[in-house]
């Protein structure tokens, strides 16, 4: 094994790490909620705004984010990120109630803003072409990983201290990764003391600098932020409200229901790794993307609503965690190939292009909590959230043919910021 395959291997590492620490640290109120929802008295609707708080400003900094790091860089633009989330999570912790606990959630919005089109531009330069499916999906893929220990982890250091103390142990984590990035990464692959000039040539060539074209851009991934909204709202709907539906629905106790969302969760870690190796795999195999992205993008869609359905109907417990670890299996699997399309679309600015696409989900991850908080609230029914989500697959599998990661996007002549 050659070296440059080790520092490579570890760069990504420190990706899947970082959507770990991430995703651990934005989804921990969910199973927190039980400690801080009683301890400040609050409503299903007032939990739901404590869960979606984080999103106003990571929607916002999505496009600002990306546009920083493709202009300073992803080492620069993910140290500061870092700093911020791991305080933000710290604050979450000394919360004294609703109010000062929805401004730490904002910071962590902030703070995580610029994380995923950070990791984007990072990857379109460290990973060959015919790899970022799997790149973009195995990171992903510890994203979930996540959401799967996330309650378990939560559970257990509410049970030996309190739920303040959970969110001190992901604070002490995410600056700890800052540490770690910044002793690792380059910008420039080849700036790197470890890297061969044999396993360079695997590597894309730095795109050159240009000024964005921004409508032109924006007009090439809009398609693919609508998809990613559909998406995004089964996601946010799950990573809110899953563990807390296994506990009401079924009456369970904080173990049990954790043990149960973190089954579903675990069905994403599957669906994120297979995605991003069966989109890459198809491409090797065929050289066409519209096939390895938008076609698989739009099947994996379908199969998800169809796996949910029975929930609607059927109030089984078992049948609960099959149907849903399948769904969320299914919806996984669009992952990797929607996180390839802004890198198969415009590898030069893949940090604009990713943070366009990402709004999708950020602008879900404030509505979907919220809105699925109130119909529980006005209905006492915690299986009507989902027809909402199947109803929006639906949508996603129709616009999954008008994304095009088949021709690269060109600034026009004479266009730019």
């Amino acid at each position: 094994m050659t070296a440059r395959i080790r520092i490579t291997r570890l760069v990504i590492g420190l990706l899947v790490v970082m959507y770990f620490i991430t995703y651990l640290d934005r989804v921990n109120v969910s199973t927190a909620a039980a400690g801080f929802g009683k301890a400040f008295g609050l409503s299903k609707t007032e939990i739901g705004l404590v869960f979606s708080a984080f999103a106003y400003p990571y929607l916002v900094f999505q496009v600002i984010g990306g546009w920083v790091c493709d202009r300073f860089g992803p080492r620069r633009t993910l140290l500061a990120s870092g700093l911020v989330w791991g305080l933000a999570t710290v604050l979450t912790g000394l919360s004294g109630g609703l109010m000062s606990m929805l401004s730490a959630r904002v910071l962590l919005g902030l703070g995580e803003g610029a994380t995923f089109p950070a990791a984007t531009s990072a990857m379109s330069r460290w990973v060959s072409k015919t790899d970022l499916g799997f790149a973009q999906g195995i990171a992903h893929a510890g994203a979930r990983i996540g959401n799967a220990l996330a309650p378990a982890i939560i559970v257990t250091v509410m049970a030996t201290h309190d739920w303040r103390t959970s969110f001190f142990v992901c604070g002490a984590a995410s600056l700890v990764w800052v540490l770690a990035w910044a002793m690792t990464f380059t910008d420039r692959p080849q700036e790197h003391p470890r890297i061969t000039r044999e396993e360079l040539e695997r590597l894309p060539q730095p795109a050159a600098r240009t000024p964005v074209a921004w409508m032109p851009l924006f007009r090439r991934m809009w398609p693919v932020t609508a998809v990613y909204f559909c998406y995004g709202w089964t996601l946010w709907l799950f990573l809110s409200w899953i563990p807390q539906y296994f506990l009401h629905s079924y009456a369970l106790d904080l173990r049990e229901s954790a043990l149960f969302a973190s089954s579903v969760f675990f069905a994403g870690v599957a669906g994120d790794t297979l995605g991003g190796i069966l989109s890459d795999r198809i491409y090797r195999k065929t050289g066409q993307l519209r096939l390895a992205r938008s076609l698989m993008v739009a099947t994996c869609m379908a199969l998800a609503g169809i796996s949910m359905l029975p929930v609607l109907f059927v109030h089984d417990r078992t049948l609960a965690i099959v149907c849903l670890a399948s769904g969320f299996f299914f919806a996984e699997m669009c992952i990797g190939p929607l996180w390839a399309i802004p890198m198969d679309i415009a590898p030069g600015h893949s940090g604009t292009a990713s943070g366009m696409m990402n709004t999708g989900s950020a602008f879900a991850a404030i509505v979907s909590p919220v809105v699925s908080g109130m119909i529980i609230d006005a209905t006492g029914s915690w299986e009507l959230p989902f027809f909402g989500s199947i109803l929006l697959l639906g949508i996603g599998v129709m616009l999954a043919r008008r994304m095009d990661p088949e021709t690269p996007f060109e600034n026009p002549p004479g266009a730019g910021s």
